[in-house]
């Protein structure tokens, strides 16, 4: 059986450590996280973060193995993102509440796993039942609304 796919903003959570440069730790941290969480995660990184993480060359050996995948320079790496989880029907790992691309993407906050990472440790938000409660809401209000997986 194949695990689900997991996309995982790995700008959004290489600076998530507060007053800190990019940290490469982070985007490992939540790697192994999702894995151990039974996600297939795919980080997906905007062209400049190589410009701002904190080790240039382990970054580099993430994007060449394939671990990390980097957005094209010059795209929008929100809209590329938003794009690529309504293909797979996927998840999001962000922080990132993407209120500039609702109207395109109407069911993105419902794809959003939001965390925190304390001392390297990952602590995911656990809100399903809320957030399943609101899809319902919102399937009965407008009478659709396809189901994404859940976490």
């Amino acid at each position: 059986m194949t695990k689900p796919i997991v996309l995982v903003d790995g700008s959004n959570v290489a600076h998530s450590t507060e007053g800190e440069k990019a940290q490469l730790a982070n985007i490992i941290a939540m790697r192994e996280k999702m894995q151990e969480e039974g996600f297939d995660p795919v980080v997906v990184v905007d062209a400049a973060l190589r410009h701002q993480i904190d080790d240039s060359a382990g970054y580099e050996r993430l994007v060449e193995s394939g671990a990390v995948r980097q957005a094209p320079a010059g795209t929008d790496a929100d809209y590329f993102l938003l794009s690529f989880a309504r293909e797979l029907d996927a998840r999001i790992v962000s922080n990132d509440r993407f209120r500039d691309r609702l109207n395109a993407f109407p069911d993105a906050s419902d794809r959003l796993i939001r965390y925190m990472i304390v001392e390297r440790e990952v602590v995911l938000e656990r809100r399903a039942g809320k957030r399943e409660a609101g899809k319902a809401k919102r399937r009965n209000a407008n009478g659709n609304g396809r189901r994404g997986p859940s976490a």
